[in-house]
């Protein structure tokens, strides 16, 4: 190969995105921009995917003086903050650096929004940890809009610099390649279907699904890995199975407005998901009987608090707590519904043809709104009779016509055969003991969360495994083969049961913004990602680097989780 190919760095008409015959207007955030035949953008990195680990890896690479392409097919950039809308699921130190310092300061930032924007009361105003909407899922509920709103503000000076070019709404369609390297990425407008083809010297892989994985042929995984290639305690046994994935949910907000009736109509699916009970689950899906995910025995969860010093639904993933704000400010408290009631298991969306793809989707949105037709009309009430009309199911929390988030929260996507990949025996307590997470000589950052896998499209019950907190080693970020594309967001390499811990927000922040500092860094010295990892000098220079920029390699804290 010549030097130009070993450096894995690509030409200056490679860095340019070439525009077709039709006139092109691409959704930016500073307004429209318009772009014709001929006409070239460059950039140093292409971002395809513009969730949490997207947005952190634009963040990075820019912040190194890189010029930075970011395409996302929602409206809504954010991924699982945002368009999934699912509050942050985070470790327990969360509030003292267990995240990037650059993670911590949009936590920061969110508080601040509230305090700037909102009429809080004076003790809440004065709260160094204010929890906006007061849910128990997290340190930090807050509402999707606003995280949309901080990571604009925290984009801003790039975008405005045009160090970033966010393109929206594009979804990749197809990806040219030359060996090992991906030449090229061609993107289709989401609703015109128009479509324009860039190129760059590194891309980045920030997908919800992994897409680029498919696209370019890289090596990858999905479903679940059998005991017989891991090892793994919670692996299958016996044959793998690709089609074997964690549910999809698609979440949704609602407030309760006493005296009032906001019954939505009837779903064309509900008669189906009114009688549907899984053969491993303890009750109807639509009822208020959830599984323990330790036990995996059923238990009943109120909606609202009924006395019992039990922790109430409703108060879980709350957004918005209204005794917080003035008094008047807010009508009534908001939920995210993001319940077990509501996980859609019947089949994958990955690895299956489209139309058995956008089949399960549609079941899954009929799921979601079947659960609140039911809780409005049937469920059993608190306080007697049957029939919660007062939900009012808040469209406008989450920008869509019907209700439901932009997009299913993902919990599992394609997964690259990577040169490391972690495995149950890395991190669980049970195998490891007292000993802690093994530690990574490549570490590039931290995370903690129990192994946490959701009933499967194979019929799997919960997976809910202790784990200690981890380190995120640079050897699950670089592919077997390919040398210039990185993964950003949930398809690094682990497994199906290690997904269940890396997968969650600010985990993925971190992978998201190692990629980015790493692609900036192999672009400046002319070296493929994996000679970061294979030379000790580069490694200590790349992760001096990290730690100069906030992102901690080790915990100094840890407990089991």
């Amino acid at each position: 190969m010549d030097a130009e190919r070993d450096t894995g760095v690509g030409t200056a008409d490679q860095g340019c995105s070439r525009i077709g015959e039709t006139r092109w207007q691409p959704r930016l955030w500073q307004g429209e921009i318009s772009l014709r035949k001929g006409d070239c953008v460059e950039a140093d990195v292409l971002i395809i995917g513009g969730g949490v680990g997207g947005c952190a890896a634009a963040l990075a690479a820019a912040r190194l003086g890189k010029k930075v392409i970011m395409t996302e097919e929602n409206l809504w950039i954010g991924g699982q903050l945002t368009a999934q809308a699912v509050p942050p699921d985070e470790n327990p130190w969360i509030e003292k650096g267990g995240g990037t310092q650059l993670y911590l300061t949009f936590r920061e930032k969110v508080r601040e929004y509230y305090r700037r924007h909102y009429p809080l009361t004076f003790a809440t105003h004065q709260d160094r940890y204010l929890n906006p909407g007061g849910g128990w899922v997290s340190r930090l509920c807050h509402e999707p809009r606003v995280a949309l709103a901080v990571l604009y503000e925290m984009l801003a000076p790039h975008l405005a610099s045009g160090r970033i070019i966010l393109l929206l709404p594009y979804k990749p369609v197809k990806a040219e390649t030359d060996g090992d390297y991906v030449k090229s990425v061609t993107l289709a407008h989401v609703h015109t279907g128009e479509t324009l083809t860039i190129a760059a010297p590194y891309l980045l892989d920030a997908t919800e699904l992994g897409d680029l994985l498919e696209l370019a042929t890289v090596e990858h995984v999905i479903g679940a890995e059998s005991q017989q290639e891991t090892g793994e305690p919670h692996a299958l046994p016996g044959d793998p199975d690709p089609l074997n994935q964690q549910a999809i949910t698609y979440c949704f907000a609602v407030d309760y407005l006493p005296g009032e009736d906001h019954t939505i109509s009837k779903p064309v699916e509900y008669d189906f998901w009114r009688d549907y009970k899984a053969d491993f689950w303890p009750d109807k899906s639509l009822s208020w009987t959830i599984a323990n995910p330790i036990t995996l025995e059923g238990y009943v969860l109120p909606l609202f608090a009924d006395g019992s010093g039990r922790k109430d639904l409703f108060s879980y993933r709350q957004i918005l707590d209204k005794d917080l704000f003035e008094e008047g400010a807010f009508q009534s408290s908001v939920t995210i519904v993001n319940w077990p009631q509501i996980d859609y298991w019947l089949g994958p969306i990955v690895g299956v043809p489209e139309a058995e793809a956008w089949h399960h989707l549609y079941m899954a949105k009929q799921l979601s709104l079947s659960f609140l037709y039911w809780m409005q009309t049937e469920a059993p009430r608190h306080d007697g009779g049957y029939g919660y009309p007062e939900l009012r199911l808040r469209v406008d929390v989450v920008g869509t016509q019907d209700g439901l988030a932009m997009y299913p929260y993902v919990r599992e996507s394609r997964r690259i055969k990577a040169e490391f990949t972690v495995l149950e025996q890395h991190i669980a307590t049970a195998v490891r003991g007292d000993l802690g997470a093994e530690e990574f000589f490549d570490s590039v950052g931290i995370g903690g969360y129990r192994i946490d896998l959701h009933p499967s499209t194979s019929g799997v019950n919960y997976i809910d495994v202790g784990s200690w907190p981890f380190q995120i080693p640079l050897g699950a970020l670089i592919p077997i083969r390919v040398e210039n594309l990185l993964p950003a967001c949930k398809n690094i390499g682990t497994t199906h049961i290690t997904n269940g811990c890396y997968r969650v927000h600010s985990v993925e922040w971190n992978i998201g913004e190692a990629a980015g500092y790493l692609a900036a860094y192999c672009l400046e010295r002319k070296i493929p990602p994996r000679a970061v990892r294979a030379n000790r000098d580069h490694l200590e220079q790349f992760q001096k680097l990290l730690v100069k920029f906030g992102v901690p390699l080790a915990w100094h804290e840890i407990r089991p989780l």
